[in-house]
């Protein structure tokens, strides 16, 4: 019976969510409460925690409630140990959801990082380069940027590019007509969508691709 309790607890331990932390302080403020309620009791009875219960000749004074008191001054001993108690507890609770989440955010990186290397792994070879976007252009309001690597425009890809007349011809043959276009931007892959298209500037791009030599 022993192993599945152990189990059981060690399981809950792991498992401490906020809510159980905001519970643990809720009773924290209300033990504080409590402790503060009996002061207030021995203030009244102006004699503070360590304020003498008898007389001069040793005697219970008469001016004030010693059943009262003393219970009152128990009573704060008890709270005190359980704030202290609480409060470990409210630490140890913390510690492990702080704990918790490092582990987590550990781990997602690790992922992340695992997953970027094997689309790096993946990703077919760029056959050329951005070198030139112009502001208010088809390439711009695609998306495309300074420093993209081209694995993919229209029909041409890393196996059949030959050279730039292969992108020339594809960008003439779809004027008004969608291309689909990826790159490699920050190790990572990007796809859009280009309409090679009349606009106010010089042909029908506004962005200058140069052949990345391998």
């Amino acid at each position: 019976m022993k192993i599945p309790q152990v189990t059981e607890d060690s399981s809950a331990n792991s498992e401490i969510t906020m809510d159980d932390v905001k519970n643990l302080v809720k009773k924290k403020d209300d033990i504080e409460e409590q402790i503060q309620a009996y002061y207030d009791v021995l203030e009244d009875q102006g004699v503070g925690v360590e304020g003498p219960l008898v007389d001069a000749e040793g005697f219970p004074r008469g001016d004030v409630n010693v059943y009262q008191i003393r219970t009152a001054r128990h009573n704060i001993s008890c709270l005190q140990n359980d704030h202290k108690a609480l409060m470990a507890e409210i630490e140890e609770a913390l510690h492990k959801l702080h704990a918790r989440e490092k582990a987590k955010r550990e781990q997602d990186e690790a992922e992340a990082h695992v997953e970027a290397m094997e689309q790096e792994v993946t990703l077919p070879p760029p056959f050329a380069q951005v070198d030139a976007v112009t502001q208010g252009s088809p390439a711009c309001g695609a998306g495309l940027r300074v420093g993209d690597e081209v694995i993919e425009f229209g029909s041409v890809n890393a196996e059949n590019f030959q050279n730039l007349q292969n992108i020339a011809a594809v960008v003439q043959h779809s004027e008004g007509k969608p291309l689909r276009v990826a790159v490699i931007r920050d190790g990572h892959k990007v796809q859009m969508s280009l309409t090679p298209q009349r606009w106010s500037g010089r042909g029908l791009l506004g962005c200058n691709i140069v052949p990345i030599h391998r």
